[in-house]
């Protein structure tokens, strides 16, 4: 499951800082870093009798829990089945990215209104496990991988993490600390959804959507957790809008080839918000590139 992570030295160059690397968790089995949890929350509940799951998602949870769903009922004798629930407003190439994954007869994909209620009731009724890693600390075991491959970079000294629900932060800061590593949490947000950064950047104007479509979780169930590992790891939480994104985007495709999404594009958005309020690091910095 090991990802590249590689240096970019133009990159580094331009933003304005000594070292850059990459995390390309977009490279991962099923796309995304959600490839690090999703299937070993499946792999766990199974073991353990589950064989029917639930997930609401705006798309690389879902790809992930396809992936790990369709392998696990092609290697066992035991198959499971999988719901999936997503919005009415779903960006329709995700949609379209979803169906055309989903080759199992025991996958079924449905659109709602309230796709979190949905997965919520099914869970109550005891149909099937609701598969949310903001909620689920089983979530954060999956991220221990993640952690250790980062710590080989040398001198590591910040992660600047695309966040959603916070699960993979909140993760990372915890497993540097158990390994008594001081690396810098640094949290990216939008300036639609920004529950937890706005306890630490306070310049920004909200919006009513943004590019980086997965950056969704308003309830922000872990910003207790995520805060305290900031703050405990001397980092700082960011908050982006559009024009930033665009702009990151451009820039990594210029300077590396590289086309990232716009979610992905928040942890170099929020990086160069950081260079520009002249935050300043004596070695590597890590972009982790969540997603397709």
């Amino acid at each position: 499951m090991k990802t590249v992570q590689q240096p970019y030295p133009e990159l580094a160059n331009k933003i304005g800082i000594s070292e850059i690397y990459l995390k390309r968790e977009d490279e991962n089995k099923y796309g995304s870093h959600k490839c690090r949890s999703i299937p070993l929350m499946i792999k766990r509940y199974f073991k353990e009798g589950v064989n029917n799951f639930v997930i609401s998602s705006s798309g690389n949870a879902a790809l992930s829990a396809i992936g790990a769903v369709q392998d696990h009922n092609k290697n066992n004798d035991v198959p499971v089945e999988l719901k999936i629930f997503v919005g009415k407003n779903i960006d329709p190439l995700k949609l379209k990215k979803l169906i055309s994954s989903i080759e199992d007869p025991k996958i079924k994909l449905e659109q709602v209104d309230n796709p979190k209620q949905m997965a919520f009731q099914m869970e109550k009724n005891g149909e099937a496990k609701f598969l949310r890693q903001s909620t689920d600390d089983t979530a954060l075991l999956g991220y221990a991988d993640l952690a250790t491959e980062l710590s080989k970079i040398p001198d590591l000294q910040a992660v600047f993490v695309p966040t959603s629900s916070g699960t993979t932060a909140q993760a990372l800061g915890e497993h540097f600390a158990s390994m008594n590593l001081n690396i810098q949490i640094h949290i990216v947000q939008t300036d639609f959804c920004h529950p937890m950064s706005q306890e630490f950047d306070k310049d920004f104007v909200s919006s009513e959507k943004s590019l980086a479509g997965a950056i969704v979780d308003k309830v922000a169930h872990r910003k207790n957790k995520v805060v305290e590992v900031i703050k405990n790891s001397h980092g700082f939480g960011w908050i982006v809008n559009d024009a930033q994104i665009k702009e990151a985007k451009r820039m990594v495709k210029e300077n590396t080839k590289i086309d990232i999404s716009p979610n992905s594009a928040l942890a170099i958005a929020g990086l160069q918000k950081a260079v520009a309020n002249n935050w300043q690091w004596t070695g590597p910095v890590v972009c982790l590139i969540t997603g397709r």
